[in-house]
């Protein structure tokens, strides 16, 4: 797979987390627990023991560390896939565009008024 023509398993974007197989099985637990909060059973045993999920899940201390302190962006840079994040991100009363402003280094209205100007 690495000799695909074309293909460069080294790009850099810089102040980008490429997800990508390595950061897929970083991020395994934290994805795995955050795709199971598609059931609102599952999001309300988190909220009633966030640590005992956690552990439930094997997150390991770095993302245990981003998910108490809700720091979506650590959350990524720790194995985190944006589409399963939503759903913990909600959880935190997080909307899409506070993560996104968040991801491009704005406010949440600095970032719904860049959404307003691109329309």
């Amino acid at each position: 797979m690495h000799d695909m023509p074309g293909y460069d398993y080294h790009i850099d974007i810089p102040g980008t987390v490429l997800f990508d197989g390595t950061q897929a099985m970083k991020g395994y637990a934290l994805n795995k627990m955050c795709y199971d909060f598609n059931k609102a059973v599952n999001r309300d045993g988190f909220k009633a023991d966030e640590e005992g999920w956690m552990a439930k899940y094997g997150l390991t201390e770095p993302q245990k560390d981003a998910v108490r302190q809700r720091d979506i962006l650590a959350m990524i840079d720790a194995g985190g896939n944006i589409y399963y994040l939503a759903k913990l991100a909600g959880i935190f009363k997080l909307s899409v565009q506070d993560v996104g402003g968040l991801q491009t280094g704005r406010t949440t209205e600095e970032f719904k008024e860049y959404l307003a100007s691109q329309a």
